[in-house]
């Protein structure tokens, strides 16, 4: 029995060993596994089919919410006194996006366009398309801004043109006509004699180039050669770079589209992105680390160079002219319009803005923008883009709808596109990255405790086993007394 007990012994500290190297194997090979998972899961390719396809047609709801300010006091503005808004909203729209044209290369790239349609959300929505909202009149005190060199003689000319075709300094209207765009005599008298001044020949709203339109031909790398270089802009329309700005680093096309970025994320990443509606590359770093239903992410946000004057951050001389931090002046790439982008309620900008308008309170909760991504994948999980469109108004002699006006950035809207990752595909990613990878880890774990618990009590057993081999069994004669009882029977 003993040598029995023995074998089953080694035996046991065998399987104990081939256990623990098992264990030792999952915690060496693991990562390598689930790191050429995620590599092949996350490159464009239509034989990965949830991820091509969360790709191609992103199945995440997206929301565009619209804020207007509402202009209160616009006689007294034309007096020059400071403006007076208040804003209204949100007003929601649902977001369509879905890629079209998908075209494969041999270089490891594919061109596609996206296509993007809104539609009004009424129950998300703090009032109607129907609500009346005045603004200032971008045709009137854009034109005017625009035409401030111009011979005085057309300007009175334009000036002439305006009053003829009822066009005041502030514009009342619906939501919706503001949206997505309302008949203007003007509009078309423009287009005759100024031809390529609007970049509408049709309706003119703040939104009526982007429904059913789309964000160019973006050229991608697939990843397929490289990783590192999944979702990264290739060209964008053809181009390689810009041709908007004064310098080659602003003109420089960088990033990725905006939707994904490559995986294996670290604190030190940031998260580049050329965006086509702000006609340039923008950046985001780290904020910090956080969790969504027990998945981990990063959270970028804006730095405040990202808007900052070339006075301020010397690498943005080249979006130059500037005015104040906090703004970026697009009029290079819409039509010499004299239009502004910045954070909504003028967050992170030079706190002169807000001295300008009454009724501005940035906070960085309601009005920073963020991207919770998870650093493995590069998937976002959590996305909200605040930004804000501002006019450049002031006093123009011989265009008398400019009254008195002071010089000032006027807001005039700001919109939030926002979305999360929720239902199935939640699901699906909470499985593959928490529950998977959790598993893993207490298998290896636990093979790696249990190899080494049977390998010790196996041990021991067998120690034992052999220590009882040793020893006489009770009751019976030793050697030497075996010896001395033979030599007292022989003398007897």
């Amino acid at each position: 029995m003993a040598v029995n007990k023995s074998k089953v012994a080694i035996g046991f500290i065998v399987a104990g060993v081939l256990m623990l190297s098992f264990g030792l194997m999952f915690v060496i090979v693991g990562p390598a596994v689930m790191k050429d998972q995620i590599t092949k899961n996350t490159m464009i390719d239509p034989k990965n089919e949830m991820s091509y396809t969360m790709w191609k047609d992103i199945p995440v709801p997206f929301y565009m919410s619209v804020y207007f300010f509402n202009v209160l006091n616009p006689k007294e503005i034309l007096k020059g006194e400071k403006p007076m808004v208040e804003q209204k909203g949100p007003y929601v729209y649902r977001k369509r996006c879905q890629k079209d044209n998908i075209t494969f290369h041999p270089n490891n790239t594919v061109s596609y366009r996206e296509y993007r349609k809104y539609f009004f959300e009424p129950t998300m929505s703090k009032g109607n398309e129907s609500d009346v909202v005045t603004i200032p009149n971008m045709l009137v005190l854009g034109a005017a801004v625009m035409m401030e060199n111009l011979p005085f003689a057309l300007r009175l000319m334009i000036s002439a043109s305006f009053k003829t075709f009822n066009e005041g300094p502030f514009l009342t209207k619906t939501v919706g006509e503001l949206m997505w765009g309302y008949d203007s005599g003007l509009v078309d008298f423009l287009n005759t004699y100024l031809p390529g001044m609007l970049p509408s020949s049709g309706k003119f709203g703040l939104f009526a180039e982007f429904n059913n339109s789309n964000t160019g031909l973006f050229t991608i790398f697939t990843g397929k050669d490289d990783i590192r270089n999944v979702h990264k802009v290739d060209s964008w329309n053809g181009l390689t770079e810009l041709n908007y700005w004064r310098t080659p680093q602003c003109n420089m096309i960088n990033g990725t589209a905006g939707q994904m970025w490559p995986p294996f994320m670290t604190k030190e990443s940031t998260l580049p992105f050329y965006s086509p509606d702000a006609c340039r590359s923008m950046e985001l770093v780290y904020q910090r680390p956080g969790e969504m239903h027990g998945i981990p992410l990063y959270r970028y946000v804006a730095p405040k160079t990202l808007f900052a004057n070339g006075t301020d951050y010397t690498p943005n001389e080249g979006f130059c002219p500037c005015r104040q931090s906090g703004l970026l002046n697009v009029s290079s790439c819409r039509h010499n319009s004299p239009v502004f982008i910045s954070h909504p309620h003028f967050f992170n900008a030079d706190p002169v803005l807000l001295d300008y308008v009454h009724g501005l309170h940035p906070n960085e909760e309601e009005h920073g923008l963020f991207i919770d991504i998870h650093p493995q994948t590069g998937v976002p999980l959590n996305v909200s883009i605040r930004l804000q469109l501002n006019l450049y108004m002031k006093r123009v002699s011989g265009i008398t709808e400019t009254g008195k006006i002071s010089e000032v950035v006027m807001p005039m809207i700001w919109f939030e596109e926002s979305g999360y990752i929720d239902g199935p595909i939640l699901n699906t990613f909470h499985t593959n990255l928490v529950i998977l990878p959790a598993v893993m880890e207490y298998m290896q774990y636990g093979f790696i405790a249990l190899g080494l618990m049977t390998i010790i009590i196996a041990s021991l057993v067998h120690y034992k086993v052999k220590a009882s081999d040793k020893e006489p069994v009770k009751g019976s004669l030793g050697p030497d007394m075996q010896e001395k009882s033979i030599m007292s029977y022989s003398e007897k």
